[in-house]
Parts: structure tokens; sequence; C-alpha cells
């Protein structure tokens, strides 16, 4: 199955927004795809990242990234955050929100070795009644 990160981000944006809290989102920037200004990560490579509607531009939520444009010290900038690198969503005001666990990304499976075209299989499949 795919990750249900991406729906429960978008549903605890949705929860936070209608209580009117600021939702805010804690990103760790060392994963692949993170694009967000460097000079404002903290020494644990994670940035907070305020995503209300007064703060952004152009807020999409899909099922592989969140992308905006906000502004830092004046400077418009396009943000770009995998829903892998989302470590937790919650709102500004109470805290309220949740932390997710590190996504294992899965390993490819080992190449299987290829079988001879030649030989056929010594048991055919087939079909049996089993009361």
């Amino acid at each position: 199955m795919t990750s249900n990160r991406p729906y429960i981000l978008r549903a605890f944006y949705e929860w936070i927004t209608d209580n009117r809290c600021t939702p805010y989102i804690l990103v760790d920037t060392h994963l692949p795809g993170v694009l967000v200004p460097q000079q404002h990560v903290n020494e644990d490579g994670q940035i907070v990242l305020n995503i209300s509607e007064s703060a952004v531009v152009g807020l999409t939520m899909d099922n592989y990234a969140i992308r905006f444009n906000a502004r830092f010290g004046g400077v418009p900038t396009d943000i770009q955050v995998p829903v892998g690198a989302v470590v937790g969503i919650y709102a500004r005001e109470n805290g309220q929100g949740m932390v997710f666990e590190a996504e294992e990304t899965p390993e490819p499976p080992e190449p299987t070795p290829p079988t001879s075209l030649g030989r056929k299989s010594a048991r055919k499949p087939a079909l049996r009644v089993v009361k």
C-alpha cells in the first residue's frame, strides 16, 4: 500500500485551520528533494515552516510533496518538501498535532535468476475441489 502520510498531513492541516490555528510543519532537510532556504535550517538539519494561508502563496499538498512560495527575509522563495521529509505537523497556538515515525524506503527486490526457457516446470498448475 502507499504511504498514509500525505493523507494524514492534509487532514491535520484542515483540522488545524478549521480550528482557527496556525499550521506549522517540522521538516528534516537531510532528505533528498527538500528545497528550503538553508540559512534558516537549525544545527539538527530541521526547519519549521508556517504553512498557513496568510503566510504562503500557491500551497499544494499532493501525495508526493508540499509546495508553496513564501518570503524569507523579504525574499520570495519557492519551497518544496517531500512528504517523507515532514517530521510533524502541529498548531502553533497549542502544539496539538502529530509527529511521524521515520519512513523507510523499501529496498528494491532482489533480481530473480532467469529461468531456462527450454525447460517446462515439473508441476503444472491445477485446481482442485476443497470440501
